[in-house]
């Protein structure tokens, strides 16, 4: 198949997996949109929202239509590293065996993520940025694709990790999860107090998802549009000439090369997922939101003046 043939048939594919989620998930269309641009990207998503806004059973439902293999950890301040990575145990034969942890799978739902201290977190490290783990000495390399989506609850700090800046930046998206509006809520209540169980269907396969991945990354850009991107991240840094002066006044730290990579990479699925050959300047605004948020750290007067990331973001444009 040529690649713009594959494009077509990603867009197809798409379309049908958006409702096969819709099935289940009513509205957050923007939110599923997000998580399945961070999918075929290869990337990882952390979601941030408060509790009952359905982000365990939004990853649920799009790991089953993906047709991939999904583990839920709930993350708690006495959870070990290996109880997430796997142990060694001695069998009836007194022999060393390792048995695997739930960090094997294709997606994890990493819950509550900043629930667990550090050392735990830290488990996640090695197998979102080598797609592998190494527990006692031994190299195992984890099923392709894989994919981490954490969730966060912004409300309650008591008892909590925030996730340090050089780990959240391993994410691809920080996505926020807004209330339902009024008719979504009633459609919510309507169809999860009755005895209805959609179906959902598979319409992936692994291999599938990894072939869509690379023709991803084939796809050509234009050296403006990269040159765009690159400027964007480049006016996040206070301390660059380039800095606009919201951000001089309001960021203490921008974002680093990382966040430039992301939003080409997002860009094209993008640019693909809408049927486009290449990705524009206005694809890579479409995600740079998510891309930025959790990249840049704002100091304390644009917390006393309500300064929001979003705004300091929209500002870049």
């Amino acid at each position: 198949m040529s690649d713009v043939a594959a494009v077509k048939s990603l867009v197809t594919k798409y379309n049908s997996l958006r409702q096969e989620v819709a099935k289940v998930i009513i509205g957050q269309d923007d939110v599923v949109n997000q998580i399945l641009i961070s999918i075929f990207s290869g990337g990882h998503a952390l979601l941030i929202g408060v509790p009952g806004l359905a982000k365990t059973l939004m990853v649920n439902t799009i790991s089953q239509a993906l047709g991939l293999d999904f583990k839920r950890i709930q993350f708690t301040p006495d959870l070990m590293p290996s109880d997430i990575l796997g142990s060694e145990i001695l069998d009836e034969n007194r022999q060393f065996k390792f048995i695997k942890g739930p960090i094997f799978a294709n997606i994890i739902l990493a819950d509550e993520i900043n629930r667990t201290p550090p050392k735990t977190q830290a488990a996640l490290l090695e197998a979102m940025q080598e797609r592998a783990v190494t527990v006692s000495g031994h190299h195992y390399k984890l099923d392709l694709p894989y994919f981490v989506l954490a969730t966060q609850n912004p409300i309650e700090q008591e008892g909590t990790y925030p996730l340090p800046e050089a780990q959240l930046d391993r994410f691809m998206f920080a996505i926020n999860l807004d209330y339902p509006t009024f008719q979504e809520e009633v459609d919510v209540v309507k169809a999860t107090t009755s005895d209805h169980k959609p179906k959902v269907n598979a319409l992936f396969t692994a291999k599938e998802i990894t072939d869509f991945q690379q023709l991803i990354r084939r796809i050509p850009v234009a050296d403006n549009v990269i040159e765009y991107a690159v400027t964007m991240v480049g006016k996040t840094r206070p301390h660059s000439d380039a800095a606009s002066d919201l951000v001089k006044q309001y960021v203490d730290w921008g974002a680093g090369p990382r966040a430039s990579q992301n939003l080409i990479l997002a860009a094209k699925t993008h640019a693909a997922v809408n049927g486009k050959f290449s990705p524009d300047i206005e694809n890579v605004q479409a995600v740079a939101t998510s891309i930025l948020r959790h990249r840049m750290i704002k100091n304390y007067k644009a917390e006393a003046e309500g300064i929001t990331i979003e705004q300091i973001i929209k500002s870049l444009f």
